[in-house]
C-alpha cells in the first residue's frame, strides 16, 4: 500500500502548489496563475469515465493491476513533458500537460481506489488505506515543499523529470502486488458498468430508504472538517500567527499526526468494529474543533494553537480510517472503480460547496461561531449512524439485486 500512496500523492502538488510555484517564480501574472486551478478538474469528475476501468481489463496482471501500471508509466511521459513545457513562451501548452497529467493522474486513482478495495480483506481495510495515507502524505511532501527546495539548485524541467522517474519506479510495485483473493466477474456491456452499478446500489437491501441514508452519511461525514479546514490559514492569519509558523506546525505535526491518527484509527476499527468508529471518530473529529474556537477567543498562543492543530489533525485521521473503510465496504467487487469514484466524488460535494460559504459565515458571526458551526454540521451524519444498519462486509458480487420497495 506504501508504493501504491507514494504513486498517487506525487502527481497532486505537480499540477497543484509546486506548478502554482513555478509559474510564479517564472513571472506569470496572477490571474493566468489562478485560472491553472481549472487543470486540477479531473479529480471532481473522474466518476465519469470510471466506468471503462470497470469495463475493460489489459491483456496483462490484473484487471485493476494492468491499468495502475500503465497509468504510471503515461504519467511519468506527461510530466515529462510538463516538464519540458516553458510557462513564459507557452503557458496554454503548460496548461495542457498539466490537464493530461491530472487526467492520467485521477485515472490511476481510480484503479488504484479499487485495487485496494478488491485486495483488502474486511479486517484490514482500515489499516491498509492508513498506510496508503502514509504514503499519500509523504509523497506529496517530496512533491511539494521537497521540489521547492530542489528547485534553488537545478532547473524545473530536472525537477519534473525526477519526480516523474520517482512515479515509474513505483511501477515495480505494481508488478510485485498480490492479486485479490476474489476475482469479480467484469462488467460485460456499457449498460452493465454504468446502469448496473447504481440499480445494484439503490436495491441492496430491498430498501431505497436505506441506500440513502448511506448516501447521506457519505456526504456528511467529513463536512464539518471540510467547511473548517478551507478557512483554517486565513483563520490563523487574523489571530496573528505568522505564514512561517502556521506553515510549519500545520506542515510538520499536522502531517504527523494525521498520519498517526489514521495508523491508529487502522487497529481500532479492526478491534472495536465499523459502526463503533465511525460513530466515536466523527463526535472526536467534530468535537476537535471547539480548540480552535477557544483559539479565537483566547487570541494568539503558541501552546493552545499547537495543541488545537495537533488534536485536530490526530482525530481527522481516525476518522479518515474508519470513513475510507466505509466506503470500500460499501462497492461491489464488479463495479469498485465505478462505485468508490461516485461514492468519493459526492463525500467532498457538501464540503466544497459550503467551504465556499465560510467567509461569509465568518463575517456574519466571527470566527468563534464560525467553528462551533462546523461542530453541529457533523451532527445528522452521527445520528443517522446510531440508527442506520451499517454494513461490516461488501456486498457478495454474485448475488441478485434484491427487490426494491415501493
Amino acid at each position: 500500500m506504501v508504493p501504491f500512496g507514494f504513486s498517487s500523492g506525487l502527481p497532486n502538488p505537480m499540477v497543484g502548489s509546486t506548478l502554482t510555484a513555478w509559474l510564479a517564480t517564472e513571472g506569470v501574472d496572477k490571474t493566468t496563475i489562478g485560472l491553472f486551478a481549472l487543470v486540477s478538474l479531473p479529480y471532481n469528475l473522474k466518476f465519469l469515465w470510471a466506468p471503462l476501468m470497470d469495463r475493460f481489463q489489459l491483456p496483462f496482471l490484473t484487471r485493476r493491476r494492468g491499468w495502475i501500471f500503465v497509468t504510471q508509466w503515461l504519467l511519468f511521459a506527461a510530466v515529462g513533458a510538463l516538464g519540458f513545457s516553458s510557462p513564459t513562451d507557452a503557458p496554454n501548452m503548460v496548461a495542457v500537460a498539466a490537464l493530461i497529467v491530472a487526467f492520467i493522474s485521477a485515472s490511476q486513482d481510480i484503479v488504484s481506489d479499487a485495487y485496494r478495495t478488491d485486495v483488502l480483506p474486511a479486517q484490514e481495510r482500515a489499516s491498509g488505506t492508513a498506510v496508503f495515507v502514509a504514503g499519500y502524505r509523504f509523497a506529496m511532501i517530496i512533491a511539494g515543499a521537497g521540489a521547492l527546495i530542489l528547485s534553488d539548485h537545478v532547473s524545473w524541467t530536472t525537477v519534473y523529470l525526477l519526480l516523474g522517474g520517482m512515479i515509474a519506479l513505483s511501477s515495480i510495485a505494481t508488478l510485485l502486488a498480490p492479486k485479490p483473493a476474489l476475482q469479480a466477474k467484469p462488467p460485460a456491456s456499457w449498460q452493465e458498468a454504468v446502469v448496473v452499478p447504481v440499480k445494484e446500489f439503490f436495491s441492496r437491501r430491498g430498501s431505497v430508504r436505506w441506500t440513502l441514508s448511506m448516501l447521506t452519511i457519505v456526504g456528511l461525514y467529513k463536512v464539518g472538517d471540510a467547511i473548517a479546514g478551507h478557512m483554517l490559514i486565513p483563520f490563523m492569519l487574523d489571530v496573528g500567527f505568522s505564514r512561517t509558523e502556521v506553515g510549519a506546525i500545520l506542515k510538520g505535526l499536522g502531517l504527523a499526526t494525521t498520519i498517526g491518527g489514521a495508523l491508529l484509527g487502522g487497529v481500532l476499527v479492526a478491534r472495536w468494529g465499523l459502526r463503533r468508529t465511525l460513530i466515536s471518530f466523527g463526535i472526536l473529529q467534530a468535537v476537535a474543533n471547539i480548540l480552535y474556537a477557544s483559539l479565537a477567543l483566547v487570541g494568539k498562543d503558541y501552546a493552545l494553537m499547537t495543541v488545537a492543530i495537533g488534536v485536530d489533525n490526530l482525530c481527522g485521521g481516525l476518522g479518515t480510517a474508519a470513513f475510507v473503510a466505509f466506503l470500500m465496504t460499501l462497492c461491489n467487487q464488479r463495479f469498485t472503480a465505478f462505485q468508490y469514484a461516485l461514492l468519493s466524488s459526492l463525500s467532498s460535494v457538501a464540503g466544497r460547496f459550503l467551504g465556499a460559504g465560510g467567509g461569509w459565515m465568518v463575517e456574519q458571526w466571527d470566527w468563534p461561531l464560525f467553528f462551533i458551526i462546523t461542530i453541529l454540521a457533523a451532527v445528522p451524519a452521527i445520528v443517522l449512524l446510531f440508527i442506520a444498519d451499517i454494513p461490516e462486509e461488501q456486498p457478495d458480487p454474485d448475488a441478485e439485486p434484491e427487490l426494491v420497495e415501493a
